[in-house]
């Protein structure tokens, strides 16, 4: 992976064509060596192997990030320098935000610029940002197309769906908004429908096309709704859930095609919940329920997954942890080995 701030010379590696220039350019100067002094030579093709091992490494692998910046990041007090921090210490190189303004100010736009990253207004104060180059989108701006050093182009989603009504609280009894307490998994699954459904139909609409046509395809996103991977009896004899609910979002991402990255890394939702609402609360409040609403989905297979983590306020909740925390969400990061492209 190459270090953050170094969004430069992906620029240069994507733009120009990495193998060409830089051998063209490592070859020139051995040329000119050459005839200086001989025992250069071993230097220098121990410097072209590096590099091109160190480029190899960075084109095949991809840490995408989701993260809910809070009414732009700022709104619990902290700088949006604080923000930066976070996508820093995930390593991520491509970031779907959601809550991305303060104010009128689109404060994504300016991470990105902080960063020297590539950055893209959704609309509907969210933004994908990414090191790689963002050479196109779709038509409904669900999605934005990358250029990776390779010269591969994957297809990156982001969404944040409609918050009300938020079916966990309607089954505890929690107020949230006029709408009326639930008891029934039907009921539940009945008012995510009313609440996200048609937003859901827009998103697949994108993202199927990009799915047929055989891209590598990421969603991440603040959906505002647990998963039906994490609603389950098992987790209910846990103490954590009142009923199992198979809740329409997460399914019907699922049966376009997509893993959720996170529950792929880790299948058991009781020793790895992955709570990412809320670390502006304790578990035990009862004013509140904490859950799993914030993801990062891919088309490629679960072996691809190197790693994923959730990332917060304290190792208590969260793998990689940045203090203070900037936001009420929780963030989820997760790596990827991209396979080779197709001959």
């Amino acid at each position: 992976m190459m270090g953050l701030g170094s969004h430069k010379t992906a620029d240069l590696v994507t733009e120009s064509g990495f193998s060409i220039r830089l051998w063209w350019r490592i070859s020139i100067a051995y040329k000119r060596v050459r005839s200086m002094n001989q025992h250069l030579k071993p230097f220098l093709l121990a410097i072209a192997y590096l590099v091109s091992e160190a480029h190899a490494a960075d084109s095949t692998s991809l840490r995408v990030m989701t993260l809910n910046l809070l009414h732009g990041g700022v709104r619990l007090g902290q700088p949006l320098s604080q923000s930066v921090k976070v996508i820093n210490e995930a390593k991520a190189d491509l970031v779907g935000v959601q809550e991305t303004h303060a104010g009128t100010v689109n404060n994504a736009a300016i991470i990105a610029e902080t960063l020297n990253w590539h950055h893209f207004d959704q609309g509907g104060r969210t933004s994908i940002i990414s090191r790689y180059p963002i050479v196109g989108h779709t038509s409904r701006k669900w999605g934005v197309h990358i250029k990776l050093p390779s010269g591969r182009i994957i297809h990156a989603y982001n969404a944040h769906l409609r918050p009300a009504p938020y079916q966990p609280y309607q089954l505890a009894s929690i107020p949230y908004g006029d709408y009326p307490f639930i008891k029934t998994e039907a009921e539940a699954v009945r008012w995510a429908k009313s609440a996200r459904g048609d937003q859901v139909e827009r998103l697949l609409g994108e993202l199927k096309t990009s799915l047929k046509a055989g891209h590598i395809c990421f969603l991440t996103g603040d959906l505002n709704e647990p998963s039906h991977q994490d609603w389950t009896a098992p987790v209910v004899t846990a103490g954590r859930i009142p009923i199992p609910v198979a809740y329409p979002t997460t399914r019907s991402i699922v049966a376009a095609g997509m893993l959720d990255g996170y529950r792929s890394a880790f299948p058991d939702p009781v020793k790895h919940p992955g709570w990412t609402w809320t670390p502006t609360t304790l578990p035990s409040d009862p004013k509140d329920r904490h859950d799993r609403i914030d993801y990062v989905f891919s088309n490629l297979p679960s072996k691809t997954i190197q790693q994923a983590a959730v990332v917060g306020e304290s190792k208590a909740h969260a793998k990689i942890v940045v203090k203070p925390w900037p936001t009420d969400h929780r963030a989820v990061v997760v790596e990827y080995r991209l396979p080779p492209e197709p001959e």
